[in-house]
């Protein structure tokens, strides 16, 4: 569609969509469905495919961490047989893909977007308030935007990369696939978060010989008492506890953490520190410093274990508290499961890569927001949004989804793309009707 002027008149060089959304994942399908629902238009710019991240940009045996149940958008909720179970990451980019196609979603594939123009001259009255410009040349201006790239844009590898000796094959988790994909030898998989310990899973049951470089992470049970994770987390409303951070502020960090581990890719046990050291995953310290082929290492194996076994104790203590405070008549577990910290032991403060074998380090150091598209005066000085709540930016008609709110990751779960879409899609509504005095309610389902 041509972009409307103030006159009436139409400037057929530019394209116009009343709300343009970058993105499509299940934060930007969530919206545009949400739209869809109210009637309202929009267009989601993708620049790759639908469900990009999960389907093509992680390595093959990956885990939904968050449940199959989390897998739900707008009108759909989970519809599998296994709702207590972890989808592969693929199986999540092709449900997408087809709620997309089912819902017949306005999305352009392998459109990437250059950067995106606030006409300075831009009115609350305009129906441009933004022009968003693509790779390829064309524009769309629109009254409303949507960034939904969320906070994991962009892959984090350390400094200290760059001090390793230039033999060693060194790749971001986005970029590992499968233990074939990596050189012969040991590899040191750098970051103890879901990432890192699932793919130390998979290479040590590969045969491969793995180093685990630990941080700081939080461990749930995948099941208890005879029910699963995510069914207790319903039941005693734990979801706020497992998604919170704590690391406190009011904008995305600038490597945003990720959640508890708890899916294991044999659907049996725990994962966790413990259970990959019974695997003969050999623990070591945090990195600090690289001088070529020897690392330098924090000496905190042990405390990190036990910050890890910590959190585990403490979300099994809050299911039994919960269970005798309703007399809920449900099995004993014995033992309770927990990171058996028997199995952990002190490495020191040096690896040498080459006396352990190691050829390969995977770095499983998190990503970072990657919002440059953007003009400079709707960021902070880091780069991230200025926003409220992890969606209202910073000047009207502007909007996040699936960033996090202060030191919770609420917004950025897969199945909160419902609730932030609708969010977002209500307060879209609200802006059309009150500007055209439109005699609708402004009160949506």
């Amino acid at each position: 569609m041509p972009i409307p002027s103030a006159g009436g008149s139409n400037v057929s060089e530019v394209e116009y969509a009343e709300t343009v959304v970058i993105g499509a994942g299940q934060q930007g399908c969530g919206v545009a469905a949400s739209l869809q629902e109210l009637g309202r238009e929009s267009v989601v710019l993708e620049r790759g495919e639908i469900g990009q991240a999960w389907g093509l940009e992680r390595w093959d045996s990956l885990l939904v961490g968050s449940g199959n149940r989390s897998v739900r958008f707008p009108g759909r909720e989970y519809d599998g047989d296994d709702p207590d179970g972890f989808m592969p990451g693929r199986e999540l980019a092709h449900r997408l893909r087809r709620y997309a196609e089912d819902r017949k979603l306005r999305v352009r594939q392998h459109t990437a977007v250059r950067e995106v123009e606030c006409p300075p001259d831009a009115s609350d009255h305009d129906e441009v308030r933004f022009r968003t410009h693509l790779s390829d040349g064309g524009s769309i201006g629109s009254r409303n935007l949507v960034v939904a790239v969320g906070g994991y844009a962009a892959p984090r590898v350390p400094a200290l990369a760059a001090d390793i000796d230039a033999s060693v094959t060194q790749l971001h988790s986005h970029r590992y696939r499968n233990s074939a994909s990596l050189p012969d030898g040991a590899v040191l998989v750098v970051g103890a978060g879901i990432s890192g310990q699932q793919i130390a899973d998979e290479l040590v049951d590969a045969g491969r010989g793995v180093f685990l470089s630990v941080g700081r992470h939080g461990a749930w049970p995948r099941h208890y008492r005879g029910r699963s994770l995510h069914e207790w987390m319903f039941v005693f409303s734990l979801e706020e506890e497992y998604v919170r951070v704590g690391t406190g502020g009011d904008g995305p960090a600038e490597v945003l953490p990720g959640l508890p581990v708890a899916a294991v890719l044999d659907g049996t046990g725990d994962l966790n520190l413990g259970t990959l050291a019974g695997k003969g995953v050999v623990l070591v310290g945090s990195a600090r410093a690289a001088e070529g082929r020897t690392l330098l290492l924090e000496d905190n194996v042990v405390a990190v274990a036990e910050a890890s076994a910590r959190s585990f104790r403490q979300v099994i203590d809050t299911i039994d508290t919960g269970i005798r405070a309703r007399g809920y008549p449900v099995p004993e577990q014995h033992p309770a499961p927990g990171v058996d910290l028997d199995r952990i032991s002190p490495f020191g403060d040096r690896l040498d890569l080459e006396r352990e074998g190691i050829t390969s380090i995977v770095w499983c150091t998190g990503f970072g927001p990657d919002y440059r598209i953007l003009p400079a005066h709707v960021l902070d000085d880091h780069g991230a949004p200025l926003q409220q709540k992890g969606i209202l930016g910073a000047i009207p008609g502007l909007y996040y989804a699936g960033l996090p709110d202060g030191n919770s990751l609420a917004p950025v779960a897969i199945g909160a793309n419902v609730e932030n879409g609708r969010f977002i899609a209500r307060r879209i509504h609200v802006d059309h009707i009150m500007r055209t005095g439109s005699p609708a309610s402004v009160i949506t389902p």
